[in-house]
């Protein structure tokens, strides 16, 4: 797969030119093909990776104002 860096570059283009026709559909399906491609090389592996340690941050952090619970110090 030595020119995956070529296919990564025209799906961005044609996920460009279909925005820019405004054919949302086409540039969904060119912009997740683009991430597909990019995951698949040796740079992107570790996407999915840097996707849930961040998800899974946000989630620590919002849980305890989404559960009502008070942080220490912010008595009244």
């Amino acid at each position: 797969m030595g020119s995956v860096g070529v296919l990564i570059l025209f799906m961005l283009l044609g996920a460009v030119i279909c925005a820019k026709a405004r054919v949302a559909m086409g540039a969904v399906v060119f912009s997740l093909i683009a991430l597909v491609l990019f995951i698949a090389t040796p740079v992107g592996s570790g996407l999915p990776d840097a996707i849930s340690t961040f998800v899974s941050a946000f989630d620590r952090a919002a849980t305890p104002a989404l559960n009502g619970a008070e942080t220490a110090g912010a008595g009244s």
